[in-house]
């Protein structure tokens, strides 16, 4: 077992990757309350056309991972809820575009729910009657889901700006591909994505790391698997400008909202996906934060609400910036904000505010360590994306505003820039729609 401290933040992470490929990272906080543990795989809705090195190709429904997700809860006896409830401890589990996560948070048990945790992801229990019996369950969802506004602004957001890659299409699929899973191809997914090589467990919490760390040789070393295979991810070319400038949709609402997004015109190397989230964070926070003149003059002219969302998504194969808020006037909204950006790209940043961008980086990074549950759900999605949570306060000191810049002037291009726009029905659509 490795043991990596870091001195300036006071951590130390021990780690191992097992004889199965199994990565385990151990964060010990001493006095904490709360344990926090998450297992999660490398594997996500974008993963819907794929091949094991020696296989057949695969090409799968949309929403597979998500519908496993789900699926890996029931065991031949019941819900696997009950079990973690009677064990004193609170579970859950999330699908992302790239990864899906189980994780459970309890303050005593620990080492009885972990052995759970892992028991449960590591054994599917699926029958032809309980996979058909899960479709109505997440057709409800999917059609709960369409009456919310932000979730149908952002779906149509990705659909404006992606034309092939599978990050366009919703994480739980359509009612139409849900129908089209089966139980073997289920397993199918299960037996490529869920090998123990291309998954990780990070444990935060009040813990002694050796005893812990042994606790999951042993559970794993019981356990048998089948030599990993690589997997290739099968991606459609996807073409650098977007799908379509804008679309509108109306609904239940009582205030138009708004969402802008801007498209990366190439794939990010894996490798360098950390350095420009991080940069993409720092440019975010100058041009759109609470901070930032923007904010305030659309705030003192009541185009918004006190409210303004923005973020930045990245992975295999695509990334994008968005940015929304409700507004009574969308298209007043959209000619601020470009207007906005496009100053920035032409006058470049403000070395102040830059540096105060980074200052409130490191300080917001800082805030997260306080929580277990951020640590480590950041710790396993930074190490999937080839980098190191642990490492982020010295990487951001090695921005530069110069790369900002760059990045401010190739990534906010208007010809990259499409809308998605929610109006009250009966309401008229704005002349961008």
């Amino acid at each position: 077992m490795q043991v990596r401290t870091f001195d300036t933040l006071k951590e130390s992470v021990y780690e191992e990757t097992l004889p199965n490929g199994l990565v385990v990272q151990l964060v010990p906080r001493p006095g904490y309350a709360k344990t926090y543990a998450v297992f999660t795989t490398r594997y996500g809705s974008v993963d819907n056309h794929f091949q094991r090195e020696g296989g057949p190709v695969h090409q799968v429904p949309d929403g597979i991972a998500h519908f496993l997700e789900h699926k890996l809860f029931e065991e031949e006896w019941g819900d696997i809820f009950h079990t973690f409830s009677s064990q004193g401890a609170s579970a859950n589990a999330f699908t992302s575009h790239d990864r899906t996560a189980y994780l459970f948070s309890a303050t005593d048990q620990v080492e009885t729910n972990l052995e759970t945790l892992l028991d449960f992801v590591q054994r599917p229990h699926l029958t032809p009657e309980n996979v058909e019996k899960e479709k109505g369950i997440i057709e409800q969802e999917i059609r709960m889901y369409d009456d919310m506004a932000y979730w149908r602004a952002h779906r149509h957001l990705l659909e404006n700006l992606f034309h092939a890659n599978p990050v366009r299409i919703d994480i739980a699929g359509t009612v139409d591909s849900i129908r089209r899973i089966d139980r073997d191809t289920l397993m199918t997914c299960y037996e490529t994505f869920y090998h123990p090589s291309n998954m990780r467990l990070c444990v935060v919490g009040d813990l002694d790391p050796e005893r812990v760390m042994a606790l999951v040789r042993e559970n794993q070393a019981r356990k048998v698997f089948p030599p990993a295979r690589p997997i290739a991810r099968l991606l459609a070319a996807e073409p650098p400008e977007p799908a379509r400038a804008s679309h509108v949709v109306h609904l239940s609402v009582s205030r138009p909202m708004i969402l802008l997004g801007w498209k990366d015109r190439q794939p990010t190397p894996p490798e360098d996906h950390l350095r420009r989230r991080l940069l993409m964070g720092l440019l975010q926070d100058v041009i759109f934060g609470r901070s930032s003149a923007l904010f305030q003059d659309l705030l003192d002219r009541g185009a918004i609400d006190d409210m303004l969302a923005y973020d930045y998504d990245l992975g295999e194969g695509f990334g994008y910036s968005y940015l929304g808020t409700e507004t009574d006037d969308p298209a007043a909204f959209q000619e601020a904000v470009i207007a906005a950006v496009e100053a920035f790209r032409r006058d470049g940043l403000p070395a102040d505010e830059f540096e105060r961008a980074g200052h409130k980086q490191i300080g917001d990074y800082l805030y997260t360590l306080n929580s277990p549950e951020a640590v480590a759900n950041q710790v396993t999605e930074v190490a999937f994306q080839h980098g190191d949570y642990f490492a982020i306060p010295e990487l951001l000191t090695t921005l530069t505003r110069e790369e900002a810049e760059a990045l401010l002037r190739e990534h906010f291009d208007p010809a990259q820039c499409v809308t998605s726009i929610v109006l009250p029905n009966g309401e008229a659509p704005t002349a961008e729609g």
